[in-house]
């Protein structure tokens, strides 16, 4: 078992990782301004697999080993009632649904920040709270699937920034920035949950009912919007499949 303060120090590194990958997968602004919808929606779909796989098998079955399954149902439903939450009283923009929230005098591109915000802070969550209990390898794991998952999503802020007439070097940072949101949440989760150690069921199944809200209500429904839901669909599968091995392997 690695000493707390440490705990801290890789929950935090990893979750910054997984996060400077929203940056990454905005990268392709920089020289093209379209990519496909088939592929784009497929990258989506691989999204949302590898977040329902890590949310089963890196957070909700280590929760109710280690908790029970009823903290479990209660973090669940807390997790996916805070996005709820946040997602009714946060003012943000979605590019395809428009604004939601209440009213706010924000520049479109704050909003959509803060959309994307909203979304990514249990991302963090989850990878800190995964390396509070100790096990560096399925830490580890999880860090890499929100990274992973985190590539589509940096496209999916850039480009539509790319049609707003913004410069291709500020899609990219605003990407970017959506993104360190991750170590924030990455770093309260890991200091919380390695502090008190009791209540780490809890935190790891309000990070997946966070998850588990933001697949349901954001990744899959954008995926199967423009017509190519059988391509996403197997994307959600390949996604879901490389999550479950990279849980078994590292592990």
């Amino acid at each position: 078992m690695f000493p707390s303060r440490e705990l801290i120090q890789i929950g935090f590194l990893a979750s910054l990782a997984a996060g400077l990958a929203t940056g990454a997968g905005a990268l392709p602004v920089l020289f093209t301004r379209q990519v496909s919808e088939r592929v784009f929606d497929v990258m989506l779909g691989f999204a949302a697999g590898v977040m329902l796989a890590a949310t089963a098998f890196g957070l909700l079955i280590p929760a109710i080993e280690l908790g029970g399954i009823w903290i479990v149902v209660l973090g669940t439903i807390m997790g996916g009632l805070f996005l709820h939450l946040a997602d009714r009283f946060v003012p943000h923009f979605h590019f395809i649904s428009g604004p939601e929230g209440p009213s706010s005098k924000l520049s479109h591109t704050w909003l959509l920040i803060l959309a994307i915000t909203i979304h990514n802070f249990p991302e963090g969550l989850a990878v800190g709270v995964s390396f509070a209990g100790g096990d560096m390898g399925a830490g580890a794991a999880l860090a890499i699937g929100i990274g992973l998952q985190n590539i589509p999503e940096g496209l999916a802020v850039a480009l539509p920034l790319i049609r707003e007439k913004y410069s291709r070097r500020k899609a990219l940072w605003y990407a970017t920035l959506t993104g360190l949101v991750e170590p924030i949440g990455g770093l309260l989760g890991v200091s919380l949950f390695s502090l008190a150690r009791p209540l780490l069921p809890l935190g790891l199944s309000f990070a997946g009912g966070a998850m588990l809200f933001v697949v349901c209500d954001e990744l899959i429904p954008e995926s199967h919007r423009k017509g190519h839901e059988r391509a996403a669909t197997f994307g959600l599968i390949a996604g879901f499949v490389v999550m479950m091995v990279l849980d078994t392997v590292l592990a």
